[in-house]
């Protein structure tokens, strides 16, 4: 997993409230994978005109500004609904790297962390004062630092956030929690081997 540690990136307005996950990433292309590419698949039935592959030029990623955006930004209780592992997976190969809300669905807030996204909670007026920012800017950047535990905005403006420490760890490492158990791997193998000791007297 790649760590996060600071990101500049473009950041694409969404601005809706309850965006779940059959939204992005629908439910007939969860049997993939991980190892393939789900990045066709992100908001594939709002990307494309009703009954057609043909692009919607009114959704904000086909639209030129935003295409190379790593921050999303949306209303209230994104990534609600069902729990797929698959929506941050379709996120993630997109190219995002952090997702900005006042609320996120509690699932895909913990799946997230698994596979380096970083979701940002911040109060519901600093989101819509956020959109207003890119929309009047398409194309504009934020900042966010993970140490700090900050956004900055396009206007300048700092915006700190909470974050658990564990996940902030996983984070800031690149490691999930497998992988932070596998770091332990020669501790482990000295206990195994101090316990067989003990109990084989």
């Amino acid at each position: 997993m790649e760590a996060f540690v600071h990101l500049d990136a473009v950041a694409v307005p969404i601005a809706r409230p309850n965006i779940d996950t059959d939204q992005i990433i629908p439910a007939r292309y969860l049997s993939r994978p991980r190892e393939v590419d789900h990045a066709a698949f992100l908001f594939h039935d709002a990307r494309r005109l009703p009954g057609s592959e043909e692009e919607n030029p009114e959704f904000p990623l086909n639209q030129p500004p935003w295409r190379g955006a790593q921050v999303i930004v949306a209303g209230k209780n994104f990534a609600c609904g069902s729990s797929r592992e698959s929506a941050v997976w379709a996120l993630h190969d997109g190219g995002f790297r952090c997702a900005i809300a006042p609320s996120f669905g509690d699932i895909f807030q913990n799946n997230s962390f698994k596979n380096g996204l970083l979701p940002v909670r911040l109060p519901a007026e600093a989101v819509v004062d956020l959109i207003a920012q890119l929309e009047a800017a398409p194309g504009a950047t934020v900042s966010v630092d993970l140490p700090s535990q900050t956004v900055t905005f396009p206007d300048g403006t700092t915006h700190g956030f909470d974050l658990d420490p564990f996940a902030k760890h996983c984070l800031l490492n690149g490691v999930d929690e497998l992988g932070l158990t596998l770091s332990f791997e020669e501790d482990i193998a000295a206990f195994e081997r101090r316990y067989g000791r003990e109990n084989s007297r």
